[in-house]
């Protein structure tokens, strides 16, 4: 018997049965909370696409990845390239997609508002596409060989993976009362961050902190990190604020904060900033938005413009491609942690999936998924003392749930548009007295 529950087949009969025979997109709108960051605030619902890979043996695969207009248009050309495409024939998946064309005016050179990521390319976004398969082709070849996505990384190193807190500016409902109320209430000012803190505390366990900026006048958020080093003494802080303070403003806060900082992220735009504000501080600075793709490692690294990289498996496209990241990152000193965006499950469950297969994860990494209410999982991962156990089920360990899936695809299909692509700045100006907001430009202060 093999691992089919069959008799033993040939290398070509298993190649078969690996074949992707249908591959299945479902785009769907998330709740999501009123979250400031330096672009704007949060739509009501965020876009996301869940892929299904099955295999002419009826195993089926499962990913998630932004569900953007221009993700879609580039998924489905790719989808249809793929029927009959061996699951375990990953590096295959990275030259099939760079064979799809992509809608030039989908993309420019400037912040792209899903995620903060730094400049757009055609690259990064087919890297973005091309990840969610690769994931649901390690969880459909992970379910055939029995064992979990983790194994067929080189195995886990840690039983468990820490998360942080992820602490964000926030209003206490949408403007007009659109979309799900989520009981949070506002936080606007140190004591609504400290509040927000403790909750995340009290349901979670969480250990360390992070405050999205770049809202707020700097001297305002240094007072926020200030009330939560008072809060919780000995506790590992973060401040974000996307590229929103010129180099000068970065040094200030950076030696403000010196003494209770664990990194300072992304205070400048772009790498030449990070590079100036680097050689003014000791204060280790972190980034998800000037190193997203390997050639964007040379000059960072070379420069010393940033001494911890945020890897996130959307971006560099998969689960491998990010332990080659966190290889080199290891080879050059540079300290290794995990940034989020808006996420389901299934995301969560491959982030947590490569993190066990890290030997140098550094720092605890990001998650936005305590902010999401709503899920495509039959059961929600459960934060213990602020942390995720790696599970050993086959594949990723998730099971997806076709009653919420197709609920969350009907909320999608019955959008006018409005918010089937992600715009902070749009979000923005449906507040009043904020009529005519456009996301500023970087430097912010």
């Amino acid at each position: 018997m093999d691992e089919w529950g069959g008799v033993p087949r040939t290398g070509a009969q298993r190649s078969r049965a690996r074949r992707i025979a249908e591959v299945r997109l479902t785009p769907v709108l998330i709740s999501d909370p009123p979250l400031l960051n330096v672009q704007g605030v949060h739509q009501p619902y965020t876009p996301r696409l869940v892929v299904e890979v099955v295999t002419t043996d009826g195993v089926t695969g499962l990913g998630e990845t932004y569900g953007d207009t221009k993700y879609l248009e580039l998924a489905r050309p790719y989808a249809a390239a793929l029927i009959g495409h061996d699951i375990a024939d990953l590096n295959q998946l990275f030259t099939l997609v760079n064979k799809i064309e992509v809608d030039g005016s989908r993309v420019d050179a400037s912040v792209a508002v899903g995620g903060l990521r730094g400049v757009q390319t055609a690259d990064k976004l087919r890297l973005s596409v091309a990840s969610a398969f690769e994931v649901a082709c390690l969880d459909a070849l992970g379910k055939i060989q029995g064992v979990p996505v983790h194994t067929l990384l080189g195995g886990k190193v840690r039983d468990s993976v820490e998360y942080s807190a992820y602490l964000f500016y926030r209003w206490a409902e949408h403007p007009g009362g659109a979309g799900q109320k989520d009981g949070w209430g506002a936080a606007l000012d140190p004591a609504g961050i400290v509040e927000q803190a403790r909750r995340f505390v009290r349901e979670h366990g969480f250990r360390s902190f992070k405050l999205k900026g770049g809202v707020f006048p700097p001297e305002q958020e240094v007072a926020a990190i200030r009330a939560l080093a008072e809060a919780f003494p000995g506790h590992p802080l973060r401040l974000d604020p996307n590229g929103g303070w010129t180099p000068r403003t970065s040094l200030r806060v950076a030696a403000d904060l010196a003494d209770v900082l664990e990194y300072l992220e992304d205070p400048a735009p772009g790498t030449p900033a990070m590079a100036e504000v680097s050689r003014g501080t000791s204060v280790p600075l972190a980034t998800n938005m000037c190193v997203t793709t390997f050639p964007e490692i040379r000059e960072a690294f070379s420069t010393d413009a940033v001494q911890v990289v945020l890897s996130d498996h959307h971006y560099w496209g998969g689960l491998r491609n990010t332990r080659e990241l966190a290889a080199i990152c290891r080879v050059f000193g540079v300290g290794l942690s995990m940034h989020s965006n808006t996420h389901m499950g299934i995301s969560l469950a491959a982030m947590t999936h490569v993190a066990a297969t890290v030997p140098n994860l550094d720092y605890a990494c990001d998650s936005h998924y305590p902010w999401q209410t709503e899920d495509v999982i039959t059961a929600r991962h459960t934060f213990r003392a602020g942390r995720l156990p790696v599970g050993d089920a086959p594949g990723l360990g998730v099971e997806l749930d076709r009653e919420a899936l197709d609920r969350l695809h009907r909320r999608w299909l019955d959008d006018d548009g409005a918010l089937r692509d992600r715009d902070d700045a749009a979000a923005m100006r449906r507040a009043p007295g904020h009529e005519h907001w456009t996301a500023p430009a970087l430097p912010r202060w």
